[in-house]
Order: C-alpha cells, then sequence, then structure tokens
C-alpha cells in the first residue's frame, strides 16, 4: 500500500515524531542527522556577517561604469552582443513583435553561450523570470539550463584539495568523479565521507570568481548603450540589470555565504513550525569559498508528478506548503530561497520538500520587509495608495514619486479589465501604455522583489502539474487566513494593522488575475485556457501586421 501523506493543510506534519535530534530546535533538518548542526561550533562561520557585507559593498564598485573600456574582454562582449543585435536588426526586426523577439532572443541566447559561465549564469536567472522578462526570451534562455558542460575530474580534485588543504582520499572514502548536475558556477559531486556519511560536494569552477568580476566590469560598460534599442527588457533595462546580476551572483562566489544562508532558512522554518520544508546540513568543518560539503538527501524530481501520486502522496498540499514557507520568510523574516526550480526541489516519500541550492537567497532589511508587507496586506485589502506606498518604500518606484498620480494615471481604482473581452489592439495598447508610464516613473525592479516574483510565479507554474483543479481564489483565502489565525499579533506589532479585523477582498483578488465579477472562481487549468486565449488573440494580431506589412512591400 502506498504510505500516507504526511503534509497537513496548516504547512505541518500529520502526526509528525518527537525530533530525534537535538538540532531539529536549530533547524528545519531531516530527522536522521549524519552529524549536529551546533552554529557556535561551525568554525568556517567566523567572520560571517562581516564577510557578507563585505561581498554588498563590493557590488557598486563592480558596476560602476568607467570612463575608459576595461580591457580586451568588453571588445570580446561588444562583438558578440553586437553581432546578436545586428543580426536581429537586418533579418528579424521586420517579422512582428513575437518572431522579432524571438528571432533577438535565440541571438543572444547563442552569444551568451560563446561568453561563456558569467553570461549563462544570467541566462539561467532571466530563464527562470517568466512573467518578468519577455516570454520568448524567457523560453529560449531556458537552453541555457544545460549547456555546462562539466570541469575534467583533475581540475575538481584540485580545487578540493587546495581549499580543504588534504588529500582527496584523506576526507572521502568515495568520490564520484561525474557529477551529479553541472552550472555555471559549480557542478556537484555525490561522496562518502571516511567517516562514513553519505554527501554531496559543491565545487567551484576555476578562476570564476575573476571571470566574474571582469565580466561586470564589461557588462556595465555596454548596458547604458543598449538602453532603449532592443525590445526585450522591460522595466528591467541593461543597466538595472546589470547591477540586479551583480548583486546576485557576488554572494554566489563564495560558498561559506551560502552555507550561512542555509542555516538561516533552516532556522526561520522551525521558528514558523514549519515541518513540511527540509534543509540540508552543511558540513561542521568542511566549508570553504569553493568547497561546500553537505548532507545528501532524496525524494522525487519535482516533475515526477506520478511518483508522487502513486506513493499516495497529495501535491496539491505540497505546492501549498512550498507557497506558504515561502511566504513566511519573506514577510515574518525577510528571509527566503531566491531561486525556486524544478531542479532545486525533491518531494520526499512523506512528501516533505527538500529545498536545494541557496546561493541565491533574499535577503530584506527591516525597513524593505515592513513595505513588503504593507504590499501583500494592500493586495488583500485591494488598496492601492497602500500598494504603491509600499512599492516605492521598497525601491521599486522612486522616493519622491507622488502617489496619487500613480494611481490615477495606472487606473488602479477603476473596474478590473477582462483581457479575454479585449481586442489583441486593445490588450497591447493596455500593456504598452502602462509599461510607458511605469518608465517615466522611474520604476525599477529591485533585487528581493524580483527574486520574490520569480519564486511566486514559478509556484504559479508548478500548479498546472501538481494542483491544476484547485481553485486559485480559495487558495488565497487559504493564505490569508493561515496568516490570519497564526500571525495577526506580530502584523499587528509590525505594521499597525490587524488582519483580523481585515475582510479579504475576494472581488480585488479576481481582478488582479483578470477576473470579471461574475466569475467566483477558477482553477488553474481554466486560467491557463484564459491565457491562452489572449496569447492567441496577440499571435494573429502579430501575423496580421505581418501580411499586411508584406503586402505594401509587394506593391
Amino acid at each position: 500500500m502506498p504510505a500516507e501523506p504526511k503534509i497537513n493543510p496548516d504547512n505541518t506534519m500529520a502526526d509528525t515524531p518527537p525530533p530525534s535530534s537535538p538540532d531539529l530546535a536549530t533547524g528545519a533538518f531531516s530527522g536522521h542527522p549524519p552529524w549536529q548542526v551546533v552554529p557556535e561550533a561551525m568554525g568556517w562561520r567566523g567572520g560571517i556577517d562581516q564577510l557578507r557585507v563585505r561581498t554588498k559593498a563590493e557590488v557598486p564598485r563592480l558596476t560602476k561604469r568607467r570612463r575608459i573600456p576595461p580591457g580586451a574582454r568588453v571588445m570580446t562582449v561588444s562583438v558578440r552582443i553586437g553581432a546578436a543585435v545586428g543580426g536581429w536588426y537586418l533579418f528579424d526586426r521586420h517579422k512582428g513583435p513575437s518572431a522579432s523577439k524571438a528571432g533577438l532572443s535565440q541571438r543572444l541566447r547563442r552569444a551568451f553561450e560563446r561568453l561563456g559561465p558569467t553570461y549563462i549564469k544570467l541566462g539561467q536567472i532571466i530563464s527562470s523570470g517568466e512573467g518578468i522578462f519577455p516570454e520568448e526570451l524567457v523560453n529560449e534562455f531556458r537552453l541555457l539550463r544545460d549547456q555546462v558542460p562539466a570541469e575534467s575530474f583533475d581540475v575538481v580534485r584540485k580545487t578540493v584539495e587546495e581549499d580543504l588543504g588534504r588529500c582527496l582520499e584523506d576526507v572521502f572514502s568515495r568520490f564520484d568523479p561525474t557529477p551529479i548536475a553541472a552550472a555555471s558556477i559549480a557542478q556537484v559531486h555525490g561522496a562518502r565521507l571516511r567517516s562514513g556519511e553519505e554527501v554531496v560536494v559543491k565545487v567551484q569552477r576555476p578562476d570564476v570568481s575573476s571571470l566574474v568580476r571582469r565580466d561586470l566590469a564589461a557588462m556595465s560598460w555596454i548596458a547604458p548603450s543598449l538602453v532603449g534599442r532592443i525590445p526585450v527588457t522591460a522595466l528591467a533595462n541593461p543597466p538595472a540589470l546589470v547591477e540586479l546580476f551583480a548583486e546576485t551572483i557576488s554572494e554566489e562566489l563564495d560558498f561559506r555565504l551560502e552555507a550561512q544562508n542555509m542555516l538561516d532558512i533552516a532556522k526561520v522554518l522551525a521558528d514558523t513550525a514549519s515541518t513540511a520544508l527540509v534543509v540540508p546540513r552543511p558540513h561542521p568543518s568542511l566549508v570553504r569559498r569553493r568547497v561546500l560539503v553537505m548532507e545528501r538527501l532524496g525524494g522525487f524530481r519535482w516533475d515526477n508528478v506520478a511518483g508522487m501520486k502513486e506513493a499516495g502522496i497529495d501535491t496539491s498540499l505540497v505546492i501549498r506548503a512550498a507557497m506558504v514557507s515561502f511566504m513566511e520568510g519573506a514577510v515574518l523574516f525577510g528571509v527566503f530561497h531566491g531561486d525556486l526550480h524544478g531542479g532545486n526541489l525533491l518531494v520526499q516519500p512523506d512528501g516533505r520538500v527538500a529545498l536545494l541550492d541557496y546561493g541565491m537567497t533574499g535577503r530584506m532589511g527591516e525597513a524593505r520587509r515592513l513595505a513588503f508587507l504593507r504590499l501583500l496586506l494592500g493586495g488583500s485589502l485591494n488598496d492601492p495608495r497602500l500598494q504603491v506606498a509600499a512599492l516605492r518604500d521598497l525601491g521599486a518606484l522612486p522616493a519622491d514619486v507622488d502617489i496619487e498620480v500613480v494611481v490615477s494615471e495606472l487606473g488602479l481604482e477603476g473596474p478590473p479589465l477582462d483581457p479575454t473581452a479585449m481586442s489583441a489592439d486593445q490588450l497591447a495598447a493596455e500593456m504598452r501604455d502602462v509599461t510607458k508610464a511605469l518608465l517615466s516613473y522611474g520604476a525599477r525592479m529591485p533585487k528581493e522583489l524580483m527574486l520574490f516574483v520569480k519564486n511566486l510565479l514559478f509556484l504559479d507554474g508548478a500548479m498546472a502539474r501538481l494542483a491544476p483543479d484547485v481553485d486559485l481564489v480559495g487558495e488565497v483565502a487559504h493564505l490569508a487566513q493561515h496568516f490570519t489565525s497564526k500571525f495577526s499579533d506580530r502584523i499587528f506589532s509590525d505594521v499597525g494593522i490587524d488582519p483580523r479585523g481585515m475582510a479579504l477582498d475576494e472581488q480585488g483578488i479576481r481582478a488582479t488575475m483578470g477576473l470579471p465579477p461574475e466569475v467566483e472562481s477558477i482553477t488553474y487549468e481554466e486560467l491557463m485556457q484564459r491565457r491562452n486565449l489572449i496569447r492567441q488573440r496577440m499571435e494573429a494580431r502579430s501575423a496580421q501586421r505581418g501580411r499586411r506589412r508584406r503586402q505594401r512591400q509587394g506593391k
């Protein structure tokens, strides 16, 4: 008989056994530890806070545009990117909006592949930004996820031995030469310690740190010249995208920071009594700048829905637990995993989700965390002024922005528009007007907001496979009820709003999904049908414009 799923709707495990390890009070770890996590006894944590401050302070210097181009690398990058944009201008620009963007996206993807690890990493970040970046760019850059060849085992051995200061065989009784996964910054190998524990070892690629810094200098030099010249950047204009990328990647270059991220997120999950997610334990002593040894966790791949259901796992509760835990970390602690995607999630046989890869983590200071909380409360109350003010305080809008003007010009107080009732020309005009207005206000996408939105969009897409029949409006109501019942006092203390006295504006929630008032509920499958209808109308509009242009050219 398949095992019964053990996730409860309240984001805890049903019949959770007593902690089998003392360090479960420290973090949300597995119940069968290969070693104990005692943070104060982990030598690699010495000076970790100062290291994080220094790393963040380096970003403005890395992205400052110099008067003189930074060496030969800027020439190489300029040639590659220039050739991509030039090829698009000559051959793809006049093919219609969708085909034009697809052509440019393909040319940029090929250029990024040739430019190496830094640009592949940038492309991978873009590829998980569905809804933030144009669909054509996201789809094309997804091909970069599997395009990174592994380093040779000799190179891996050299890096591990240099950083650990010991012969490989003195530390590991087995070290698999073929990696489990190879990414742009590092690759991961399975291994067994001489003391018998099964582990995974993350090893940084050689010289990637210096290459990233050199590439950031080149990106910062080139990015301003691309502003307004290519139709694939939206609100993430090239200079802002480079700055955001620098903030993101700089911390990934030191695995001590990643190991600390693991401890911090595990602590957040423990403090919120969330037992539905599991964090691998970093090793007490085998963590260095370029080498990270951690507990090995297993489970079903995120896309193996059939296997989960056969094991008796309720996949709709899995996605709900992931959403709740993610929101709790962001709203209550300002710390959350910044790179949710299928490769970073394993669903264990008991229904818990093993969360992997902590190189990219969202961290908000107290002021931004409170702004973020106000943003979500504004969404629940359908209060556009509270939302716009919160976006300003998050750094998405300038500090001196006129909130009333933004609310008025974007029509945020008007009745919701049903995009399926609009023509393709009306949809295009609406999107163009909103984008133009946001850019005129100086809108940008701060790192934390981009990571949060990116994660939400991933979880949104995951519902298509794990919970296609769940009522989305009901799920939002459940999430609001969870925070009301569990954290009302904390929320009132933080922002002076008691959610127990709030009535969830379900009509406003439906409006954010583009639903007219008469639509009371909608499943993800039904929402996708609406989205496909909108997409088909936009594609038909593009094809019609292309035919008219060809007819004019033939005359």
